[in-house]
């Protein structure tokens, strides 16, 4: 590139002009502390790119000097080239972090908000019995995420013909459509059921239909997020 010496000491101008004012500012007590905010702003946004315009230009007239007073391309013409660098440099900067920001993020489910709930009943096979206590049982999502613990509903607890029925519900804190529920009652075998939700688990009015698990037990269930019935 052509006067690259002079573009890159613009460039370095720049950057010592935006670090330089923001030193002289905390020294000399910039801000109102009343309104902190308000003053970071205007020293990040204003003054400090104001500084680091004229490092720019300083910077580029400095090299220009001591390449022997030669100015080729002009002194202007190579603080706008400078300042084209240093524009791209925070664009692709900035492109970088939204990407990484994006990328490495805790899918919440619900972000700045309540969690949404997996409401769900299960129909124990026939014979079985239903727990009478917390202690007796164990209520467990399991995501690639996380792990929730979930509580169950004893005065939903009922019994559907010769079949008892347990009720519950877990948070659904995080978005993935990698969710399985685990169901831990006393003397009697673990049993894990898929939970076939998207990963943005849609609030739904209903219990779904009954799907059939492999013991002989079933379940349904149905998203429900805050607010709604």
């Amino acid at each position: 590139m052509k006067n690259s010496l002079q573009v890159a000491g613009g460039v370095i101008g720049a950057v010592a002009g935006f670090i330089a004012t923001l030193l002289i500012l905390e020294l000399v007590g910039f801000g109102n502390r009343a309104d902190p905010i308000t003053s970071g702003i205007l020293a990040l946004l204003v003054l400090a790119p104001l500084g680091a315009i004229a490092g720019l230009v300083l910077g580029t007239t400095l090299t220009t000097r001591l390449r022997g007073g030669e100015n080729t391309g002009g002194v202007l013409r190579n603080s706008l080239k400078a300042l084209a660098v240093v524009v791209a440099l925070c664009v692709a900067a900035g492109t970088s972090y939204y990407v990484y920001a994006v990328t490495t993020a805790t899918p919440w489910l619900n972000p700045n908000a309540a969690t949404p709930l997996l409401v769900f009943e299960v129909r124990l096979p026939v014979g079985a019995t239903l727990p009478n206590s917390a202690r007796a049982m164990a209520i467990e999502l399991q995501t690639d995420i996380n792990r929730m613990p979930g509580e169950p509903r004893f005065n939903q607890f009922r019994s559907d013909g010769d079949r008892p029925v347990i009720a519950g519900d877990v948070e659904l804190a995080f978005r993935t459509a990698h969710r399985q529920l685990e169901i831990k009652v006393k003397d009697q075998p673990d049993r894990l059921y898929l939970i076939g939700l998207s990963a943005k688990a849609p609030h739904a009015s209903e219990l779904g239909p009954w799907q059939a698990n492999g013991d002989g037990s079933e379940i349904r269930y149905r998203a429900k997020w805050p607010g709604r019935d």
